[in-house]
């Protein structure tokens, strides 16, 4: 494939990040008034911050008010396969020629000044939003949240935090409190917030920054409730019960999340109905979705290929719990990480899970664990182990072990992305 002219300015503007990474506003300010201050003209924005679950509730929430005919923008990170995907305007991937232009204008807004990647490209994200009519506008958080590029709306109409744990820590800080101080940092003076469920500490400092704030709280455990039941979502707020179909993603871990959108809708006025498209009508690839399609597909073929791109502990635990729900049959780990995680506090959960892993090294990505480095990581945790220098070769591994397995890959966003366009087929894409 060709370069886009999008890709040639994403690879020129890498150039103007910081030698040393910071977490700051003052350098989105100053882009964002050089572009004429779009962040004040965009529609009324939700802004979603938390650890894990929200891109998952965020495509919850788009789902429910496109059902309502109402339109949403919708900012998200990182993109698995093009760049493209971070940006929606009114509900549709933003078109290239657009990318190219407002990547093209805040590069030439910027000048040779220093910014981050992700600020500079949020900056575009924001001026690519301001400039196309909408209802809403879904904001997530691309780190932290206090100090993240993202934060720069003075009143939005809601946020959302989702649950928080311990991640990223060299820049968040390395108790839950502090990173959880971090991203109690979107809320806003007197604007609401769906709170989702937390660890006591975490919420001991939610509660505080939110009482300074004056920012009313709607808090999973307190102000509503969601569980599952006899196979249905059962949601539980101060204005009554809600009966409705359990999400289409799958996981145990996705009924807090749609605790959360159900939440944010009702508190925003939407319909019934609004609620149960944004269990049923929600799409999110890469979070343990099922791969029914494409080369990889085809080369497993018995086998059934699992997708998730969850890096951290808490992801883990939420994964590892989803595979015991499922019917049974030996399942593999086809896994790369970063070598900036946690990685055995990922793999421990999987243990009483798994036949084995098959560690891969993350193609073209520099700060990817070696293969050799999973695999020790891997057998350090108790789990059998082995290397493979591609996918496809680690699928080839487990597939002549067992013609019938269920092969989990997994341990980055970034190696989800590699594999959806590995996965590619002219028979259909599955993204």
């Amino acid at each position: 494939m060709s370069a886009l002219q999008s890709d040639i300015i994403l690879e020129r503007m890498m150039a103007l990040h910081p030698k040393v990474m910071d977490l700051t506003l003052g350098r989105v300010w100053r882009l964002l008034e050089r572009l004429g201050s779009p962040e004040k003209v965009l529609p009324p924005v939700i802004h979603i911050a938390g650890t894990n679950g929200k891109g998952s509730t965020l495509s919850m929430l788009r789902a429910g008010i496109e059902e309502s005919g109402l339109s949403a923008h919708a900012y998200t990170s990182p993109h698995l396969e093009r760049f493209h995907e971070r940006i929606r305007l009114a509900g549709t991937l933003i078109r290239e020629n657009s990318l190219s232009s407002v990547l093209d204008e805040c590069y030439n807004a910027n000048r040779p000044d220093q910014i981050t990647y992700f600020e500079i490209t949020t900056c575009a994200a924001i001026l690519a939003m301001a400039r196309v009519p909408a209802d809403y506008t879904l904001l997530e958080v691309g780190l932290g949240g206090r100090l993240d590029a993202t934060n720069v709306i003075d009143k939005p109409k809601l946020c959302v935090i989702t649950p928080i744990s311990v991640d990223h820590e060299a820049l968040l800080g390395n108790t839950l409190a502090k990173i959880a101080f971090e991203k109690a940092g979107i809320i806003k003076k007197g604007v609401p917030v769906v709170v989702g469920p937390q660890q006591q500490e975490a919420m001991d400092v939610i509660e505080e920054v939110a009482e300074k704030c004056n920012a009313p709280l709607i808090a999973y455990g307190q102000q509503w409730h969601a569980s599952c039941e006899k196979h249905r979502l059962l949601f539980q707020d101060e204005t009554g019960l809600c009966d409705l179909p359990l999400p289409v993603l799958p996981g145990a871990h996705q009924i807090a999340n749609a605790g959360m959108a159900i939440a944010a809708l009702r508190h925003l006025n939407f319909r019934q109905d609004t609620l149960e498209a944004a269990m049923t009508q929600a799409y999110w690839p890469a979070r343990m979705q099922r791969l029914s399609s494409g080369n990889l597909v085809d080369l497993a073929g018995a086998a059934e290929l699992w997708l998730d791109g969850g890096h951290n502990p808490a992801a883990g635990e939420a994964l590892a719990r989803h595979l015991a729900t499922l019917a049974p049959k030996p399942n593999y780990m086809l896994c790369g990480m970063l070598n900036t995680k946690d990685i055995a506090g990922y793999l421990t959960p999987f243990v009483p899970h798994v036949t084995e892993l098959v560690g891969v090294s993350i193609p073209n990505e520099i700060n990817t664990l070696s293969a050799e480095q999973t695999v020790d990581y891997s057998r350090g945790v108790g789990i059998t182990a082995q290397t493979a220098q591609t996918v496809r070769e680690a699928i080839e591994i487990i597939v002549q072990k067992d013609p019938l397995a269920r092969i989990l890959l997994c341990g980055s966003l970034y190696l989800a992305g590699e594999v959806l366009r590995q996965n590619k087929s002219n028979k259909g894409d599955n993204y």
